[in-house]
């Protein structure tokens, strides 16, 4: 059984930065593709960015390029995403993923539970 399981959240001002990290167990996540979703209160989940198995191919939301940067480390098991000049609606609960590639996404098999980034002005 995998077992994805989110830190590094918390509260961040407008146009900061933080780290999340996406830690996975099981034997699949350096074959599997890896990505991050966000939901935010009242609004559907939405892609935020996926990652390919061997971490040589990323792609991203429109809303976050150029501003995020997911990387994985297949040694340690362990999915990142560098967030960068947060805007203020961005608050959310982020959401790691391990899956399947689906054309330039990821269709998720597991799900973390979730890492709370506030937004403070």
């Amino acid at each position: 059984q995998v077992q994805l399981v989110e830190s590094g959240g918390g509260l961040v001002q407008a146009g900061g930065s933080l780290r999340l990290s996406c830690a996975a167990s099981g034997r699949t996540f350096s074959t599997s593709a890896a990505g991050w979703f966000r939901q935010a209160p009242g609004k559907e989940r939405e892609f935020v960015a996926v990652i390919r198995c061997d971490g040589n191919g990323t792609y991203y939301a429109h809303s976050v390029k150029g501003r995020f940067t997911d990387s994985r480390d297949n040694a340690k098991n362990t999915e990142y995403l560098q967030v960068s000049s947060l805007k203020p609606g961005e608050a959310a609960v982020y959401c790691c993923a391990e899956g399947l590639p689906k054309g330039w996404g990821i269709r998720p098999v597991y799900w973390g539970q979730g890492a709370q980034v506030t937004g403070s002005s």
